[in-house]
């Protein structure tokens, strides 16, 4: 290793930088897929009386690293309902049915 070269971080610090270009998303969906080597989650947008997601981002990791996400995310929302209670996940088919629900069910019976 020459002097110039920059030596990896000590005891697992990285220093984070976010670009001032980079725009955040909304998802309230997800589709996640793998391979042999690759877990891929696509995360999209779906719309009241729509039937179609429109993916905004797509996120590749390994497998080890996806599993360290998950943990990670665990963690997290664990920390999560400790502060503010638990997170009930939806009766419905789909997060989808239940966000939308009370627009469909608001809509005059012979409305589509």
């Amino acid at each position: 290793m020459s002097k110039s070269s920059q030596k990896p971080p000590v005891g697992g610090h990285v220093q984070i930088q976010l670009p001032g270009t980079l725009e955040p998303i909304y998802a309230n969906f997800a589709l996640i897929t793998n391979s042999p080597s690759e877990i891929v989650i696509d995360l999209a947008q779906i719309l009241p009386r729509t039937s179609q997601a429109l993916i905004k981002a797509r996120v590749i990791m390994t497998p080890t690293n996806a599993k360290a996400l998950y943990q990670a995310l665990e963690g997290h929302l664990k920390k999560y309902e400790e502060k503010y209670g638990e997170i009930r996940l939806p009766q419905n088919p789909t997060l989808a049915d239940e966000l939308f629900r009370s627009l469909s069910s608001s809509q005059d019976p012979g409305e589509e």
